[in-house]
């Protein structure tokens, strides 16, 4: 770093911190001058000398990250999905705890070096005290999202780094741990910001379900669409309906400020309904949230009950959305084979053959496009072979840490690794036993896992972690795919000898774009979608621009857009002006974004950051240029977050 650098940032700090807080006459935002006012006057740090940076040895740390262990497991899975974001562009993800700890560290491998040599390792400690304004530690004081772009920092030998950083809360409104995306960026990004919040917020709504996984969590929102998304409400309640905890989601949603007070408010007291209502509710689903609605003015929510796990104290996430046993006979949820086709060749086909196999020891190995309806599908077969009181039991490969996947499914004894339940926990096989087990997403499994699956599908037996007795099992085994395993065994991404154990049989769902009996799919979804309701019907018009969409996110995106058209329709009729906007306006002169079939399928932070583009290039009319100098980023680095998230544009700029 040149001299005069060094000279012209320490005057400008100066400056700030002399004139006694009048923080108008200097080019820093108030919460940076805050803090270098902090460093000086509270902390007596200079911010030209080079004091020693202070790293915590391997007891001490393990110190530190042993109380946040289950936030750990939860955050890494995340701050993976963060960094993959992000890969690159020279970043590197951080996870420190209320104190400015470096707890967890993920580094593009341009920038772990360099990343070191300053002190972004583990155990270092990036709180104010002792690292001067920085994204962790001033987060940490600030308790918002912040962004620290170069010579906002305040000891001149960390002016070369952007740090965006995020908060990540408890249940009780407390400061938990800190999230952050670190690099040497020229620019101030502040959709890294974004995104980092966004992750934040993922990694708190996760913890707050850990938290109360022994509890009653209603997950609700205004759209059901945004249940499951960082943007849900969730509760936490007791079986007589009082209310435990809330997220800072649901916070917003009710306009209180913080957790102490909705905490004792009984669920009545913010829903026309109660505990027993929802407990028994027999409808149910990821699919099909029930309407709420609010006690003072009436309007309508949507929202699932979740149960509780009954276990104790575990690091172990669930599997996300994974679809709880069938119970009840007459769930409408449940739908037979002969139920999920309406004239279709390939989907008469698939009905065909998953009916003559359903009662034989046969694996079935289902492809399809995300969203095309595999674990419907799958949940059909099980009902035809097995009935509704057999357990149906769904592990979604792609969703769980390639740390946790061998404990989620096999299991694990108690004392089998820190951080484990005291009583151990029964993994996914052998909560499967006796029914039926679907491996969602079986493409997206670490190649050093399919060894055990393999073992256990030819000797019918399980191993826990920890474990020396092997258990038998009888499972009926359903796999699902967006991928060709074909090629991934070619590729030396999957074992060939689990491939054609799987494919005992393999059938394709063919994506809603492609099925010839659209027209009568639409009505049934919106059958299924008004459920007890009023009858609705779909204009002839509205119901000629859903057959002509293309439909990227297949039935799933459907139910959604249908569930939308139902709330915005004044009447019984459907017509074009209650259909989503991306349905019925297309962009002028661009294409909508489309879906390339081999992609995988998006997280959920990968979805919202999807949105947030699109919403930026319909903004400047799909004017590339306009739309990175808005987010802060480069074109090329637009074009390439285009090209990852499956965004396609026809138009020239």
């Amino acid at each position: 770093m040149e001299r005069q650098e060094i000279l012209e940032h320490a005057r400008q700090v100066n400056a700030v911190v002399g004139l006694g807080g009048a923080i108008e006459a200097v080019e820093v935002g108030p919460a940076i001058a805050r803090s270098w006012n902090r460093c000086a006057h509270d902390f007596g740090l200079d911010p030209v000398k080079d004091e020693p940076i202070v790293i915590l040895d391997n007891h001490e740390l393990k110190d530190r990250q042993g109380p946040l262990e289950p936030l750990r497991v939860i955050a890494k899975g995340e701050m993976a999905t963060l960094y993959q974001q992000l890969a690159g562009s020279g970043f590197s993800v951080l996870l420190t705890d209320r104190e400015g700890v470096v707890l967890d560290f993920l580094g593009d491998p341009t920038f772990s070096k360099t990343a070191a040599e300053c002190g972004m390792v583990e155990g270092a400690l990036w709180g104010e005290r002792h690292q001067g304004t920085n994204g962790m530690g001033t987060c940490a004081i600030e308790q918002r999202p912040i962004l620290v772009h170069h010579n906002e920092h305040f000891l001149t030998r960390n002016i070369g780094l952007t740090c965006s950083a995020a908060p990540i809360f408890d249940s009780e409104g407390g400061l938990l741990a800190v999230l952050d995306a670190s690099s040497f960026s020229h620019m101030a990004q502040q959709h890294t910001l974004v995104l980092v919040n966004m992750s934040a917020q993922i990694i708190e709504n996760r913890a707050f379900l850990c938290r109360f996984r022994n509890q009653y969590a209603l997950r609700f929102h205004s759209r059901p669409e945004l249940i499951g998304t960082l943007w849900e409400g969730v509760l936490a309640l007791d079986e007589e309906g009082n209310i435990l905890a809330a997220n800072r989601s649901a916070l917003f949603q009710f306009g209180y400020k913080k957790p102490a007070d909705m905490v004792g408010l009984q669920l009545r007291d913010l829903f026309n309904t109660g505990m027993s209502a929802l407990i028994g509710h027999k409808n149910l689903s990821w699919l099909n949230p029930v309407p709420l609605y609010e006690a003072r003015q009436g309007n309508r929510f949507f929202g699932l009950m979740r149960p509780p796990e009954h276990q104790g104290p575990s690091a172990v996430v669930p599997a996300r959305r994974a679809a709880p046993a069938i119970t009840v006979p007459g769930n409408p949820k449940i739908m037979r084979l002969e139920e999920l086709q309406f004239g279709d060749p390939t989907m008469e086909y698939n009905v065909r053959c998953a009916k003559r196999v359903q009662d034989h020891d046969i694996p079935i190995l289902l492809y399809g496009e995300t969203g095309t309806g595999k674990e419907i599908f799958a949940q059909a077969i099980h009902y035809e072979h097995a009935g509704a009181n057999r357990p149906f039991v769904a592990v979604n490969c792609a969703s769980i840490p390639e740390t946790l996947i061998e404990s989620e499914l096999f299991g694990y004894k108690s004392g089998a690794f820190t951080g484990a339940n005291r009583e151990g926990r029964r993994g996914k096989i052998l909560q499967a036993n006796g029914g039926t087990l679907f491996l969602d997403e079986i493409g997206d499994m670490p190649i050093m896992l399919q060894a055990r699956l393999l073992r256990v599908l030819e000797e019918r037996e399980v191993i826990p972690l920890g474990g020396e007795v092997p258990i038998k099992v009888d499972i009926k085994l359903i796999s699902a795919t967006h991928r060709n395993l074909k090629e991934l065994v070619a590729e030396g991404r999957f074992r060939e000898d689990l491939y054609y154990r799987l494919q005992g049989i393999a059938l394709t769902l063919p994506p809603l774009r492609e099925r010839q009996d659209k027209r009568d799919l639409i009505r049934h979804v919106l059958a299924m979608e008004c459920g007890t309701r009023e009858e609705a019907v779909l204009s002839e018009g509205a119901l000629r621009q859903l057959e002509a969409y293309s439909w990227p996110g297949n039935i799933r995106q459907l139910r959604n857009v249908l569930r939308t058209a139902l709330a915005m329709r004044e009447g019984r009729e459907i017509t074009t002006y209650d259909l989503l906007d991306e349905i019925s306006r297309l962009t002028p002169g661009a294409q909508p974004a489309e879906c390339i079939t081999e992609a995988a399928p998006l997280s959920s932070l990968e979805t919202a950051e999807r949105d947030a583009i699109l919403h930026n290039l319909e903004k400047f009319r799909w004017n590339v240029t306009l739309a990175a100098r808005h987010l802060g980023i480069s074109r090329n680095t637009l074009y390439r977050k285009m090209k990852n998230l499956n965004i396609r544009i026809n138009k020239e700029e």
